[in-house]
């Protein structure tokens, strides 16, 4: 053993930022985006992620599905 003790992973506040908004932003801009990775989104980053959604997803769509 090294004898190096494992580094804390990032903590939530440093996680939950604008970037990572703005990296679900270029996501859902691509279209590359599945159902179940959008969960992950919004489970993380609530009200926030939602209204990025909303923006890219129209009503239209959503009712076809």
């Amino acid at each position: 053993m090294s004898g190096r003790k494992p580094a804390p992973g990032v903590a939530r506040e440093e996680r939950l930022s604008t970037e990572g908004l703005q990296r679900l932003e270029q996501q859902l801009r691509a279209g590359t985006i599945s159902k179940p990775v959008l969960q992950q989104w919004l489970r993380r980053y609530g009200d926030a992620a939602q209204k990025l959604i909303d923006q890219y997803r129209p009503a239209d769509r959503e009712a076809g599905e």
